[in-house]
């Protein structure tokens, strides 16, 4: 499948599979800025995409995102078909860490990958009662008794 993309910055970088498999395309940031206001660090890709009608294009963390003291702020960015804004993620980090010492991404590091999905378009039905199932209404560590 042929996405299209647009480099807008001189710096970008074109995303691309680490290894043969990989199912996220790696993005790298060419420029941050941070927010100590709020705990955020935003990542700046300098890319555009153009998600396919039907597809969504989602926001992961490397597993590299482990080596540092940051966390995806929405846990999983959505990037809808009509979206065609820069990607960018933005990471929290915790309050009273020290930002000189802060473990972090900088320029020129892959901080996150892209992963383009079909989804199904839903059509609710709103019904007196559900059908029964074995786990029917537990939740929350319900099925690890």
């Amino acid at each position: 499948m042929k996405v299209r993309f647009k480099k807008l910055s001189l710096k970008a970088v074109t995303p691309s599979y680490a290894m043969p498999g990989d199912a996220g395309l790696d993005l790298t940031a060419i420029q941050y800025t941070v927010d100590p206001e709020h705990n955020f660090i935003n990542y700046y890709t300098g890319l555009a995409v153009e998600i396919p009608q039907g597809y969504v294009g989602l926001l992961f963390p490397r597993s590299s995102v482990s080596k540092t003291d940051l966390s995806l702020a929405n846990s999983v960015g959505v990037i809808d078909s009509g979206y065609r804004g820069e990607i960018i993620f933005r990471y929290k980090f915790k309050r009273n860490e020290h930002f000189a010492s802060m473990r972090r991404f900088k320029e020129g590091d892959r901080v996150g990958q892209l992963l383009i999905i079909p989804y199904p378009i839903i059509e609710l039905e709103e019904v007196a009662e559900l059908s029964s199932t074995e786990r029917d209404n537990g939740g929350f560590g319900s099925t690890n008794k």
